[in-house]
């Protein structure tokens, strides 16, 4: 029978509580170039072992992205205006195309009126002419002359004869005696007036261009909110700083109103100046072609005298918006 052999083994101590075992963090290992290495050493450093700069890539713009930012700017409500604008003229043209291709009579007759295309011709055999441009540069110097001259004497006489009783009462009677008399009623006058025709046509224009001014001047200084003249009384404004900050800008909207209807009212005056007893200017042209049964330098002239007008209109509207940012976030602005 096998005897059992018994070994003994050694206690091993149970602890209870083990200690937490520490993460340690070692250091990154720090990547050293070769050519550091080499420096470090004293080694010469070899050329392909010198880190290389990345080229310089020079910006490009595309024709792609250029068109994609101009289409981005351009806003529904925009393209929504050119179309209705494009209508709204091409309808009139077209009006005139088929009256005058048919020669349709009814209450007005289109008989004697020259098509678009005799039009257009007249304007490629007299659009570049020196009488024609010479015209035109005439018609608006005078239409600027009387224009400035009038906003000079319209926009301070309104504010002063809106904020100050005393001076309302001493020109408001002759100025409502001088209104009702339309512009070419003073042609007569005018020409025993002033020394020559070309003063005579700037003072008509004049004429045409200071009432609208003035009256739309007044009208927006009474209607210019009290609390904002007494809140800057009450913070120590002098006159001239309450004209100038408050009552000035507050007026602008009004202002712009009667620049704008004035700017028509002259233009109107002008041709009818230069109509009677010009010599030269868009008028002038228009009336001699009259004299010379020319159907279609008429309509040229006409036109001509719809796109100064168009683009003198657009000008003071222009002004006006930079004058005048916050109205684009009135009722009915644009923002």
């Amino acid at each position: 029978m096998a005897s059992a052999k018994i070994v003994a083994l050694p206690m091993v101590e149970k602890h209870s509580d083990p200690e937490p075992a520490v993460a340690v963090v070692m250091p990154a290992a720090v990547e050293v170039s070769a050519a550091e290495t080499a420096a470090s050493a004293g080694a010469p450093i070899a050329t392909s072992e010198l880190p290389v700069p990345d080229p310089e890539v020079a910006p490009t713009v595309s024709l792609t992205e250029v068109l994609r930012s101009l289409l981005a700017k351009i806003t529904r409500e925009r393209i929504i205006t050119a179309a209705l604008a494009c209508i709204s003229i091409g309808a009139l043209f077209l009006f005139w195309y088929v009256g005058t291709k048919y020669r349709l009579e009814f209450y007005i007759r289109f008989k004697n009126v020259p098509t678009p295309y005799e039009v257009y011709q007249q304007l490629t055999q007299v659009g570049l002419s020196n009488k024609y441009l010479i015209n035109i540069a005439i018609s608006v110097r005078r239409i600027l002359l009387g224009f400035f001259i009038a906003m000079a004497i319209g926009v301070p006489l309104g504010l002063a004869i809106g904020k100050y009783q005393r001076v309302r009462d001493l020109f408001m009677p002759v100025v409502e005696i001088l209104r009702p008399i339309p512009a070419i009623a003073w042609v007569p006058m005018s020409i025993m007036l002033w020394p020559n025709n070309e003063a005579s046509i700037v003072f008509i224009t004049f004429i045409g261009a200071f009432f609208p001014i003035l009256l739309n001047t007044i009208h927006g200084v009474h209607s210019l909110d009290g609390v904002l003249v007494r809140a800057a009384r009450c913070l120590g404004a002098s006159e001239f700083r309450l004209l100038l900050n408050v009552i000035l800008p507050g007026s602008l909207p009004h202002i712009f109103t009667g620049l704008a209807v004035g700017m028509g009212v002259a233009w109107v005056s002008l041709i009818a100046a230069e109509m009677i007893s010009g010599q030269f200017g868009v008028g002038y042209f228009t009336w001699e072609a009259y004299s010379l049964v020319d159907y279609p330098a008429i309509v040229l002239g006409m036109i001509t005298i719809g796109f100064l007008g168009l683009a003198c209109s657009g000008i003071i509207r222009v002004v006006g918006s930079l004058l005048m940012p916050w109205l684009a976030f009135a009722p009915g602005g644009k923002r």
